[in-house]
């Protein structure tokens, strides 16, 4: 593989693990459109699968105890578990072209989400009330494309959850889906011995970033890194989206 391409990915990586990092929740978010654009969706879905199992133990294991509410937590992850299953095999029959355009509209879907309602806000009511359905669409989403964040990430936001308890909750999510996730992908045939093993080396940047976002949200402003990360995601589905029409 060229060697631009391989930078590409690995920056890719880096910088979802760096907002990963910083915010508890993310590396899909930039890896997978990254990893899509250098290889293909399917690939990169698988790529993260494995990856979102190792990074999301370890942070659940960090931040479990911060959940306040774990009926919650735990429903809203098993729901999307559901999801995930009939978004992977989605996966598995949908043309290149039309998964390619369709990771690029979830990214504009959650960039509008994100400048339209930022102050947007949901009572721990509503959210025990509307987090099963959620939960089922995010898994869909989280198994057709591998981003689950214009769902997951907003609506937990939403619930205006401490930072603590946020990380804990979103990681119990996204690891439930992917204990679901990696042995359907391994029955479709998209996650193999390669790709695994790709993802086994994805891991040193991954965790190169989470290190590098640890250490730079004690020093670099929300709303800076916000725009920052929403600037890339806008370029990165636009490339997407020119793939897919092309």
């Amino acid at each position: 593989m060229d060697a631009t391409l391989i930078t590409l990915a690995f920056c890719g990586i880096a910088a979802g693990g760096v907002l990963k990092g910083a915010t508890g929740a993310g590396a899909p978010l930039v890896g997978v459109p990254v990893l899509a654009v250098v290889f293909d969706v399917p690939m990169a879905v698988a790529i993260f699968s494995v990856l979102n199992i190792v990074s999301n133990s370890w942070q659940a294991k960090t931040f479990y105890h911060e959940i306040t509410d774990r009926r919650f937590a735990w429903t809203h992850a098993a729901t999307a578990a559901i999801g995930v299953v009939l978004g992977s095999v989605l996966l598995a029959t949908l043309p290149t072209e039309v998964l390619m355009a369709s990771m690029a509209a979830v990214v504009f879907l959650y960039i509008g989400l994100r400048i339209s309602t930022p102050n947007w806000q949901m009572t721990r009511e509503q959210g025990r009330r509307f987090g099963p359905i959620l939960g089922f669409v995010g898994g869909v989403m989280q198994g057709a494309g591998g981003l689950s964040a214009p769902v997951s990430v907003s609506f937990l936001n939403a619930l205006r959850l401490p930072r603590v308890d946020f990380i804990g909750t979103i990681s119990v999510f996204f690891l439930l889906m992917s204990v679901l996730q990696v042995p359907t992908l391994v029955a479709l045939g998209i996650l193999n011995w390669e790709r695994a093993g790709l993802a086994a080396l994805a891991v040193v940047p991954l965790f190169l970033g989470i290190s590098i976002g640890a250490w730079s949200a004690r020093y670099l402003s929300k709303e800076a890194f916000d725009r920052a990360i929403l600037l890339l995601l806008a370029v990165i589905a636009l490339k997407l989206l020119w793939d897919a029409i092309g």
